[in-house]
């Protein structure tokens, strides 16, 4: 049964946990997350949960608290954003070389130096190739409907990886907005129990997590790695389809906002998009094809799937809320612009980096963007390929 509910993206994440109940939750404090935990261990303290609430004294413990209780057999959640993700650095290629499903709650936000503790997503962006699944939300709605599909994918014997689940700092987080909640027993229905079939505590099977692995070995777990990411988009949309037939909220891959008979496009990922969608409005409204492509599943990439969508698009907007310092663009440009390699034609690309710092974006920011595509789409100047939006002069 689903209900209306008014919660912050943070609420509805403590929330999605409460529901689900795990085994253990290690945490330590930071700005925007701070409040999951918070949120958390306040149902810990009220008897709502059955959870172990480890309280650490860094990020790396936490993660390794995850670790161990994952190895142990246990289902495993943690919180936690920016310089305490960047300290998990190490911890999060063990977690996801180790293939344990641990869930994490990324509440997105700026990297310092300067000191900085609004949104962007240099924090994910940065540890996009530790071999974690990665799931961006637009609202609140997403964050709490990602977070409740984490674990069918995560924990599923084809993939075995843990899943981030991302959401913007402050825009989303600490934002109040109406959202439809399920009820617990359909949530704990849906997620299911987690049944490892090897686990550090099972006695009759013993084994080593993460032991010293050689060359002689090495590469071929780095391969079982990176064939689990591949398979892991074929399980992303099979537990979509099962959450749609629950609640009638439909998830891909990414979602083609009007992009039937586009010929002008934008690429982004997270809150921005809602922006985004207005001025494509106005721009329809006016008779112009825009489109826009929102990018949910960033890890594993949906290369394929997008180079299908965008090949009638005539230019290209591809905006990165990360700055990756390639001089050639951000992440997000890299990774579209090659998977439109192969089609002919394929789209004239541009590149913009936006928002850092929490740099605000808006509809007009986008009409820019678009009014520069309609340009190149009649023929004009590509002009520089990558370049910045919104910045002071």
């Amino acid at each position: 049964m689903n209900y209306n509910e008014r919660l912050s993206g943070n609420e509805a994440i403590a929330f999605a946990m409460k529901q689900i109940d795990p085994d253990v939750m290690a945490a330590f404090p930071i700005t925007p997350s701070t409040e999951i935990p918070q949120y958390f261990a306040q149902y810990v303290a009220n008897g709502e949960v059955n959870t172990e609430f480890v309280p650490v004294e860094s990020e790396h413990s936490s993660m390794s608290a995850c670790i161990g209780a994952e190895a142990a057999g246990a289902r495993a959640v943690t919180a936690t954003s920016s310089a305490g993700l960047a300290l998990m650095y190490e911890m999060m290629y063990v977690a996801a070389s180790s293939r344990l499903p641990i869930t994490l709650a990324c509440v997105n936000r700026a990297l310092t130096g300067p000191i900085n503790i609004n949104n962007d997503h240099s924090d994910s962006m940065g540890i996009r190739d530790a071999g974690w699944i990665q799931i961006y939300a637009e609202n609140n709605q997403e964050a709490y409907d990602n977070f409740l599909q984490a674990m069918p994918i995560g924990e599923h014997p084809s993939v075995r990886l843990p899943v981030m689940i991302c959401q913007d700092g402050f825009i989303t987080s600490h934002a109040l907005e109406n959202i439809v909640l399920l009820d617990t027993d359909s949530v704990k229905a849906f997620v299911g129990e987690y049944r490892p079939e090897h686990f550090l505590l099972k006695a009759e099977n013993p084994l080593a997590i993460g032991p010293y692995d050689l060359g002689c070995h090495y590469m071929e777990h780095k391969v079982q790695q990176a064939e689990a990411m591949k398979g892991a988009k074929k399980r992303i949309l099979e537990v979509a389809a099962q959450f749609a037939a629950l609640t009638g909220r439909e998830y891909g891959l990414f979602e083609a906002y009007r992009m039937e008979d586009a010929e002008i496009a934008l690429v982004l990922i997270g809150s921005s998009a809602g922006t985004a969608k207005v001025t494509v409005d106005a721009l329809r409204a006016r008779g112009i094809p825009a489109g826009l492509v929102k990018i949910r599943v960033f890890r594993p990439f949906p290369a394929e799937e997008l180079a299908q969508t965008l090949k009638n698009v005539k230019a290209l907007a591809i905006l990165d809320k990360a700055e990756s310092f390639s001089a050639q663009g951000g992440p997000l440009f890299a990774e579209v612009r090659a998977a439109l390699y192969d089609l002919e034609p394929r789209p004239r690309t541009v590149g913009y980096v936006y928002g850092l710092g929490g740099r605000d974006i808006t509809p007009a920011h986008f009409a820019s963007v678009f009014a520069r595509l309609e340009a190149i789409a009649a023929g004009g100047e590509l002009g520089p390929v990558y370049s910045h939006l919104g910045q002071r002069g």
